[in-house]
Protein backbone atom coordinates (compact mmCIF):
# COMPACT_ATOMS: atom_id res chain seq x y z
CA UNK A 1 0.00 0.00 0.00
CA UNK A 2 1.42 3.33 -0.98
CA UNK A 3 0.12 6.35 1.98
CA UNK A 4 0.28 9.83 0.95
CA UNK A 5 -0.34 11.95 4.14
CA UNK A 6 -2.17 14.43 2.05
CA UNK A 7 -4.60 12.30 1.26
CA UNK A 8 -5.77 11.83 5.15
CA UNK A 9 -7.27 14.07 6.98
CA UNK A 10 -8.45 11.39 10.30
CA UNK A 11 -6.96 9.19 11.49
CA UNK A 12 -8.62 6.44 13.68
CA UNK A 13 -6.51 4.24 16.46
CA UNK A 14 -7.86 0.96 18.19
CA UNK A 15 -6.21 0.67 21.80
CA UNK A 16 -5.52 -2.86 22.98
CA UNK A 17 -3.40 -4.42 20.68
CA UNK A 18 -2.95 -1.36 18.44
CA UNK A 19 -1.73 1.21 20.84
CA UNK A 20 -1.29 -1.00 23.96
CA UNK A 21 0.79 -4.12 23.83
CA UNK A 22 -2.34 -7.22 24.19
CA UNK A 23 -0.50 -8.62 27.00
CA UNK A 24 -1.68 -7.13 29.48
CA UNK A 25 -5.20 -8.29 28.49
CA UNK A 26 -3.76 -12.04 27.63
CA UNK A 27 -2.55 -12.64 31.07
CA UNK A 28 -5.54 -10.85 33.17
CA UNK A 29 -7.90 -12.88 31.81
CA UNK A 30 -6.52 -16.06 30.76
CA UNK A 31 -4.14 -16.32 34.09
CA UNK A 32 -5.44 -13.66 36.70
CA UNK A 33 -8.61 -13.94 36.70
CA UNK A 34 -8.78 -17.98 36.39
CA UNK A 35 -6.24 -17.99 39.72
CA UNK A 36 -9.01 -15.43 41.62
CA UNK A 37 -11.72 -17.07 40.62
CA UNK A 38 -10.40 -20.53 41.45
CA UNK A 39 -9.33 -19.41 44.90
CA UNK A 40 -12.29 -17.64 45.58
CA UNK A 41 -14.35 -20.74 44.70
CA UNK A 42 -12.07 -23.78 46.04
CA UNK A 43 -10.97 -25.18 42.73
CA UNK A 44 -7.99 -25.74 40.60
CA UNK A 45 -6.68 -23.02 38.40
CA UNK A 46 -6.77 -25.28 34.67
CA UNK A 47 -10.41 -26.18 35.77
CA UNK A 48 -11.40 -22.55 36.36
CA UNK A 49 -9.76 -21.30 33.32
CA UNK A 50 -11.27 -23.96 31.00
CA UNK A 51 -14.63 -23.09 32.38
CA UNK A 52 -13.89 -19.21 32.17
CA UNK A 53 -12.53 -19.50 28.43
CA UNK A 54 -16.14 -21.55 26.97
CA UNK A 55 -17.54 -18.29 29.09
CA UNK A 56 -15.65 -15.51 27.78
CA UNK A 57 -16.03 -17.29 24.33
CA UNK A 58 -19.76 -17.01 24.38
CA UNK A 59 -19.85 -13.18 24.32
CA UNK A 60 -17.46 -12.89 22.01
CA UNK A 61 -18.17 -9.97 19.31
CA UNK A 62 -20.96 -8.37 21.73
CA UNK A 63 -20.16 -5.51 24.25
CA UNK A 64 -20.89 -7.92 27.09
CA UNK A 65 -16.78 -9.06 26.13
CA UNK A 66 -15.36 -6.14 27.39
CA UNK A 67 -17.89 -4.86 29.73
CA UNK A 68 -15.99 -4.61 33.46
CA UNK A 69 -19.49 -4.40 34.68
CA UNK A 70 -20.72 -7.55 33.34
CA UNK A 71 -18.19 -9.96 34.34
CA UNK A 72 -17.96 -8.33 37.94
CA UNK A 73 -21.63 -9.53 38.46
CA UNK A 74 -20.93 -12.80 36.06
CA UNK A 75 -17.88 -14.10 37.71
CA UNK A 76 -18.82 -12.31 41.61
CA UNK A 77 -15.37 -10.60 41.19
CA UNK A 78 -14.50 -7.18 41.63
CA UNK A 79 -12.66 -7.07 37.96
CA UNK A 80 -12.05 -3.10 38.01
CA UNK A 81 -10.11 -3.66 41.38
CA UNK A 82 -8.38 -6.62 40.09
CA UNK A 83 -6.83 -4.98 36.53
CA UNK A 84 -5.23 -2.65 39.20
CA UNK A 85 -3.67 -5.64 40.66
CA UNK A 86 -1.38 -6.10 37.61
CA UNK A 87 -1.84 -2.82 35.70
CA UNK A 88 2.56 -2.95 35.79
CA UNK A 89 1.77 -5.09 33.08
CA UNK A 90 0.17 -1.90 30.95
CA UNK A 91 2.68 -0.93 28.39
CA UNK A 92 2.72 1.31 25.13
CA UNK A 93 3.67 -0.45 22.02
CA UNK A 94 7.18 0.72 20.17
CA UNK A 95 7.32 4.10 18.37
CA UNK A 96 3.35 4.87 19.11
CA UNK A 97 4.32 7.88 20.47
CA UNK A 98 6.72 8.88 17.44
CA UNK A 99 3.93 8.30 15.15
CA UNK A 100 0.78 10.23 17.38
CA UNK A 101 3.70 13.43 17.77
CA UNK A 102 4.25 13.11 14.01
CA UNK A 103 0.05 12.82 13.09
CA UNK A 104 -0.19 15.96 15.89
CA UNK A 105 2.65 18.71 13.78
CA UNK A 106 0.72 17.40 10.20
CA UNK A 107 -2.70 18.21 11.59
CA UNK A 108 -4.64 15.11 11.33
CA UNK A 109 -7.30 14.50 13.66
CA UNK A 110 -6.83 11.91 15.79
CA UNK A 111 -9.24 9.85 17.63
CA UNK A 112 -8.97 6.84 19.81
CA UNK A 113 -11.58 4.28 18.80
CA UNK A 114 -11.90 1.41 21.15
CA UNK A 115 -14.87 -1.69 22.46
CA UNK A 116 -13.26 -1.07 25.80
CA UNK A 117 -15.32 -0.49 28.67
CA UNK A 118 -15.38 2.93 29.99
CA UNK A 119 -13.23 1.83 33.52
CA UNK A 120 -10.49 -0.17 31.33
CA UNK A 121 -10.08 2.99 29.36
CA UNK A 122 -9.77 5.50 32.83
CA UNK A 123 -7.23 3.10 33.87
CA UNK A 124 -5.19 2.76 30.79
CA UNK A 125 -5.45 5.82 29.72
CA UNK A 126 -4.26 7.08 33.54
CA UNK A 127 -1.37 4.56 33.54
CA UNK A 128 0.33 5.36 30.25
CA UNK A 129 -0.74 9.03 29.75
CA UNK A 130 -1.72 8.73 26.21
CA UNK A 131 -4.59 10.79 26.52
CA UNK A 132 -3.72 14.50 25.75
CA UNK A 133 -2.48 12.96 22.08
CA UNK A 134 -6.38 12.46 21.04
CA UNK A 135 -8.99 15.00 19.53
CA UNK A 136 -11.87 12.78 20.53
CA UNK A 137 -11.73 9.11 22.26
CA UNK A 138 -14.90 6.69 21.35
CA UNK A 139 -15.97 3.63 23.13
CA UNK A 140 -18.26 1.87 21.52
CA UNK A 141 -20.37 0.86 24.53
CA UNK A 142 -21.00 5.07 24.49
CA UNK A 143 -22.24 4.16 21.40
CA UNK A 144 -24.17 1.16 21.90
CA UNK A 145 -22.43 -0.95 19.42
CA UNK A 146 -19.00 -2.88 19.01
CA UNK A 147 -17.04 -2.06 16.18
CA UNK A 148 -17.49 -5.99 15.12
CA UNK A 149 -21.16 -4.49 13.74
CA UNK A 150 -20.84 -2.77 10.47
CA UNK A 151 -23.87 -0.10 11.53
CA UNK A 152 -20.67 1.06 14.19
CA UNK A 153 -18.70 2.87 11.52
CA UNK A 154 -22.04 5.25 10.52
CA UNK A 155 -22.65 5.41 14.46
CA UNK A 156 -19.35 6.56 15.00
CA UNK A 157 -19.48 9.30 12.14
CA UNK A 158 -22.69 10.82 14.02
CA UNK A 159 -20.39 11.33 16.79
CA UNK A 160 -18.13 13.48 14.88
CA UNK A 161 -17.68 14.18 11.10
CA UNK A 162 -15.07 12.01 8.76
CA UNK A 163 -14.66 11.53 5.55
CA UNK A 164 -14.14 7.73 4.90
CA UNK A 165 -11.96 8.10 1.89
CA UNK A 166 -9.57 10.37 3.40
CA UNK A 167 -9.52 8.17 6.86
CA UNK A 168 -7.10 5.55 8.24
CA UNK A 169 -8.04 2.76 10.71
CA UNK A 170 -4.95 1.44 12.57
CA UNK A 171 -6.31 -2.24 14.25
CA UNK A 172 -5.48 -5.22 15.18
CA UNK A 173 -8.61 -7.08 14.72
CA UNK A 174 -8.88 -8.32 11.02
CA UNK A 175 -13.14 -8.15 11.96
CA UNK A 176 -13.17 -4.90 12.76
CA UNK A 177 -11.00 -3.96 9.73
CA UNK A 178 -13.57 -5.83 7.27
CA UNK A 179 -16.46 -3.78 9.06
CA UNK A 180 -15.14 -0.46 8.12
CA UNK A 181 -13.96 -1.46 4.84
CA UNK A 182 -17.66 -1.87 4.07
CA UNK A 183 -18.44 1.43 5.44
CA UNK A 184 -15.71 2.79 3.02
CA UNK A 185 -12.64 3.56 5.32
CA UNK A 186 -9.93 4.16 2.44
CA UNK A 187 -6.84 3.08 4.39
CA UNK A 188 -6.78 -0.07 6.36
CA UNK A 189 -3.95 -0.83 8.42
CA UNK A 190 -3.55 -4.20 10.02
CA UNK A 191 -1.32 -4.28 13.17
CA UNK A 192 0.26 -7.92 13.15
CA UNK A 193 2.61 -7.12 16.47
CA UNK A 194 -0.55 -7.04 18.91
CA UNK A 195 1.46 -8.60 21.75
CA UNK A 196 5.12 -8.11 22.79
CA UNK A 197 4.77 -11.97 24.25
CA UNK A 198 3.22 -13.33 20.71
CA UNK A 199 5.19 -14.12 17.12
CA UNK A 200 3.96 -11.27 14.51
CA UNK A 201 0.17 -12.04 12.70
CA UNK A 202 0.28 -11.46 8.91
CA UNK A 203 -3.12 -10.80 7.20
CA UNK A 204 -4.01 -12.04 4.29
CA UNK A 205 -6.40 -9.02 3.22
CA UNK A 206 -4.82 -5.99 4.68
CA UNK A 207 -1.57 -4.14 4.73
CA UNK A 208 0.23 -5.35 7.81
CA UNK A 209 3.00 -3.27 10.22
CA UNK A 210 5.07 -4.64 13.16
CA UNK A 211 5.29 -0.82 14.38
CA UNK A 212 3.72 2.44 13.48
CA UNK A 213 7.16 3.85 12.34
CA UNK A 214 6.90 1.46 9.16
CA UNK A 215 4.29 4.42 8.30
CA UNK A 216 6.55 7.61 8.79
CA UNK A 217 8.17 9.10 5.51
CA UNK A 218 11.76 8.60 6.31
CA UNK A 219 12.81 11.21 2.95
CA UNK A 220 11.49 14.39 3.97
CA UNK A 221 8.29 13.79 2.02
CA UNK A 222 4.87 12.76 3.24
CA UNK A 223 4.15 9.50 0.90
CA UNK A 224 5.20 5.84 2.51
CA UNK A 225 4.79 2.17 0.53
CA UNK A 226 4.13 -0.47 3.66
Amino acid sequence: MRIDWDLIDTVLLDMDGTLLDRHFDDHFWLEHVPMRYAEKNGMAKAKARDMLLQLFRSQENTLNWTDLDYWSQRLGLDIPVLKEEVDHLIAVHPFVTEFLLFLRRHGKQIHLVTNAHGKTLDLKLRRTRIGSYFDGIVSAHDLGLPKEDPAFWGKLQRQFPFEPARTMLGEDSETNLATAQLFGIGYLIHVGRFSSQAPRAQSERFSTITYFSELLPRDGGMSVEI
